[in-house]
């Protein structure tokens, strides 16, 4: 058995992804991937995604520079979650979201509200043009 053919694919082929940065555990981003985005994954240790608004594979840091290299790839007790332990670097290094910020979870509830708890590194408007 190909070990793709373990990993439960939801009805569109895709599978929730978690990245996690390797040495210090924090959780960066949740992302898609498709079959041939996980085995392109594995093949060059770089963390390629699927992009459910354009349709395509999405290379991380193919417009920021902001590439994942992935040292670990997990797949949960159900075989519908994978997580891929990795190390973020780019022109910036530490920066995973679009955002210009370390990590996407840069949210947390407080009070009934959402309050922004990560400092913008970087700024949007000057990493993608």
């Amino acid at each position: 058995m190909d070990w793709l053919d373990a990993v439960k694919w939801d009805a569109q082929g895709l599978v929730p992804v978690i990245a996690q940065e390797a040495a210090t555990g924090d959780v960066l981003m949740f992302a898609w991937m498709n079959r041939e985005a996980l085995q392109k994954t594995a093949e060059l240790g770089r963390a390629v995604y699927y992009s459910r608004s354009r349709h395509k594979l999405w290379f991380k840091g193919e417009e920021s520079g902001h590439v994942q290299t992935v040292h670990d790839i997990r797949l949960d007790c159900d075989n519908d979650v994978v997580l891929l332990k990795v190390t973020q670097l780019g022109h910036e290094p530490g920066i995973a979201c679009h955002t210009g910020r370390h990590s996407c979870f840069f949210q947390r509830h407080e009070n009934g509200q959402w309050i922004t708890v990560e400092p913008v590194l970087k700024d949007p408007e000057s990493i993608y043009r």
